[in-house]
């Protein structure tokens, strides 16, 4: 397994780190601060999102608490130009991504199917709860960029290629298997990253996989890479040189991060029915947030940083609730109008009759 921090925050890289190294040696005392700002902050509205839930403003919301570190490390392996489909976990990457996070709630709230556009996210595509099929979707894209020639250039500036996330879970679906199959017949540009958190809902993963999943890809002919996923170093330096060489034209590979779920599933989860306190405590000792802190103060860094940011996130969470308690419904007769990107006469006499339809109760009636 590639590690770079270990669970106190030392720097001690693993054998299996060391042709990760020089992209670590990129990162600047600023990239690392950044790093713990995006984990605290994300953390922070994770926290506030659940709430949110709990009071009844959502109907439903899925906890991203334990993964910080994978995703913010990889989420900056990325160029913006790379594609990126997440599964419906990534919080901090749709963040990191420019995305507006009160469209997620949005999202959960059950007003909006996405909310946005990819095309003014830096490339960052829709959430997916239909399990696994984004794995397919990223495919698809990545053949899109071979066929149209916009990968292995020589430009790093301008080489594209695709991230698609998913969970341990996600593994045992078809759609994923398939994903393998075309991306490895293709040599597709692009990197599938598994979020390994030890459970599919109520399964765990040593149920699902007699081997580690990172294996899993090398039947497909794409080789895999196993990353201590509560690194935030590691899983950067990871990302990013395998999204190098896929820009490069050296095909897919994938990437299983070893994390923890520390809440349910989702919020409609009992997590506390299926494992255990002693499991729980074990992967809360390895926290990628305490870890980075840990570090940080290692070098040096002044208590004063740490309590602003704390500070910082406490605002974003607060600027989201405060936004979320003033969303409205939309207009009901907007369900005609976001099908298509065009006009369409079927939409329009679709639209049209349910207008009429509410037109005929008088004023009983009215769209609701």
């Amino acid at each position: 397994m590639v590690q770079l921090l270990g669970p106190d925050g030392t720097f001690a890289p693993s054998a299996a780190a060391e042709e990760f190294l020089p992209y670590f040696e990129r990162l600047t005392e600023a990239d690392y601060r950044k790093f713990f700002k995006d984990m605290v902050t994300v953390r922070r509205f994770d926290t506030e999102s659940t709430n949110l839930q709990r009071q009844g403003q959502l109907g439903l919301w899925v906890p991203s608490h334990g993964q910080e570190g994978a995703q913010v490390g990889s989420a900056y392996g990325a160029r913006s130009q790379d594609h990126v489909f997440p599964a419906y976990r990534e919080h901090a990457i749709a963040m990191i991504r420019g995305v507006d996070l009160l469209n997620l709630i949005k999202l959960m709230k059950g007003i909006t199917h996405g909310g946005f556009d990819f095309r003014e996210n830096n490339n960052f595509h829709l959430y997916t709860l239909v399990i696994g099929s984004q794995a397919l979707h990223a495919t698809g894209y990545a053949m899109g960029i071979k066929f149209d020639g916009d990968y292995a250039t020589g430009n790093p500036e301008t080489d594209q290629a695709v991230i698609v996330y998913f969970g341990d879970g996600a593994t045992s679906q078809g759609d994923v298997s398939e994903a393998l199959v075309f991306s490895a017949s293709q040599q597709t540009p692009q990197v599938f990253f598994v979020q390994n958190n030890h459970w599919a809902i109520s399964v765990p993963v040593s149920v699902q996989a007699r081997v580690p999943i990172y294996r899993r890809g090398e039947g497909f002919g794409v080789p895999g890479t196993q990353v201590d996923g509560n690194d935030v170093f590691a899983s950067y330096a990871v990302t990013a040189k395998l999204m190098d060489d896929a820009r490069a034209g050296k095909g897919p590979a994938l990437i299983e991060a070893m994390t923890y779920r520390i809440q349910a599933h989702t919020t409609s989860d009992d997590a506390t029915r299926y494992r255990s306190e002693s499991d729980l405590e074990e992967w809360i000792a390895k926290d990628p947030i305490s870890r980075l802190e840990a570090f940080l103060r290692d070098k040096g860094t002044d208590s004063s940083f740490f309590a602003e940011v704390h500070e910082s996130a406490a605002d974003f969470a607060a600027d989201i609730r405060n936004r979320t308690l003033t969303v409205t419904n939309p207009d009901i007769y907007e369900t005609f109008d976001k099908v298509y990107t065009h006009p369409h006469p079927l939409m329009e006499e679709q639209k049209a009759w349910l207008q009429a339809y509410e037109a005929s109760f008088g004023d009983e009636g009215g769209a609701a």
